[in-house]
């Protein structure tokens, strides 16, 4: 019942250090600290793999997004030179358009809650078994055959949007 309670608590401030890093990322000014606040709300979401019992996906969380995918991020805006974001006009329909989404989240979020929740004593840990070598191998070797085409596509779209970037902002060198 005490470890219970510990994790309760753990997941509390996880859950609390994730909603102020996803708020921090979207309230933030500079398009460089919005990225960092992205990273921590990454490693924040690795750390809730973990406690779920799924330590490869909390390491691909880390090394893929958090690493490989906020470098670029954080190459293009520093490339761009967008780092503060300018104050831009708000358009009438954007608040009305927000909000409506907003509630159509909050009565999603709280339906799916009320018939889907479980009593608590119905909640069990995850199979330990399933985090096995041979299924991690197994899934490596899927990647790399049976989803090579989609892995490589999203590769060579990575490079193009980068190649994209550095092709907007080079300065033409005038010719005299």
């Amino acid at each position: 019942m005490v470890i219970m309670t510990l994790e309760l608590i753990f997941f509390l401030i996880l859950a609390l250090i994730a909603v102020t890093t996803a708020l921090g990322m979207l309230l933030s000014r500079n398009a460089v600290y919005s990225a960092l606040f992205l990273v921590l709300n990454f490693v924040t979401v690795a750390v809730f793999y973990l406690l779920l019992g799924a330590p490869f996906i909390a390491m691909a969380q880390v090394t893929v997004y958090a690493g490989a995918i906020m470098v670029l991020f954080l190459f293009v805006i520093m490339l761009l030179g967008a780092e503060a974001l300018p104050a831009t006009q708000v358009l009438p329909w954007q608040k009305y358009l927000a909000g409506g989404l907003a509630a159509v989240l909050a009565l999603e979020a709280t339906f799916i809650f009320l018939t889907r929740a479980r009593p608590a004593g119905e909640i069990t840990s995850p199979d330990a078994s399933i985090n096995t070598i041979t299924n991690i191998r197994e899934l490596g070797n899927r990647l790399f055959t049976q989803y090579l085409l989609p892995f490589e596509v999203t590769s060579i779209l990575l490079l193009v949007a980068m190649i994209g970037a550095i092709v907007l902002v080079r300065k033409e060198k005038r010719v005299h």
